[in-house]
């Protein structure tokens, strides 16, 4: 039987997993920005070039779906090592998180278009085309490693209120206080 039980040593990597996410992929963005020669503001949910920097639609497309592509290689590397070793609880939410992260943002694309949306209006397939194709693949990853290690609803439910919360404080502390980190 694999280890299940959410303790504060659990809530501890989920809370890891969320922040780690979320600036590796933000991060990304701003390098990937940063190298087109665009000065660039990094903030915990965000990144934006500072005004007057107007990169162009097709280098606006590269940035969007850098982070995007970071995310789910982050994803993949954690699943491997979960497809392929002893189950490792404290890696489950870094796999967990970029699937909620994905999700998240291919449903925020109703309200305000980022990243994947934002490139799948540039090839023209649809806004919601690569959101839904990167959600699924980070689904499927999610639901192998839940039949492979029998993971119960309990621990899914513990796993998704600490990534949702965490990532929910995050995002709300981006909105109310700009926290800019470059």
């Amino acid at each position: 039987m694999n280890d299940q039980r959410i303790n504060g040593k659990y809530i501890l990597a989920g809370m890891v997993a969320v922040i780690f996410t979320w600036i590796v992929h933000e991060f990304t963005h701003w390098v990937t920005s940063e190298l087109f020669g665009y000065e660039t503001i990094m903030q915990l949910n965000s990144t934006s070039p500072i005004k007057g920097e107007n990169p162009t639609e097709s280098r606006m497309a590269i940035i969007s779906i850098s982070a995007p592509i970071v995310t789910i290689l982050q994803a993949l590397v954690v699943f491997i090592i979960l497809k392929t070793r002893n189950w490792n609880k404290y890696l489950y939410p870094f796999l967990f998180t970029a699937f909620y992260m994905r999700l998240l943002a291919g449903l925020m694309n109703f309200i305000n278009v980022n990243d994947e949306g934002r490139v799948s209006q540039y090839l023209g397939i649809g806004t919601f085309t690569l959101s839904i194709t990167a959600s699924g693949l980070l689904f499927y990853m999610v639901y192998k490693i839940s039949k492979k290690h029998s993971l119960n609803w309990k621990f899914q439910l513990g796993t998704y209120v600490i990534v949702i919360v965490i990532s929910s404080i995050l995002i709300l502390s981006d909105m109310f206080f700009e926290i800019r980190i470059i």
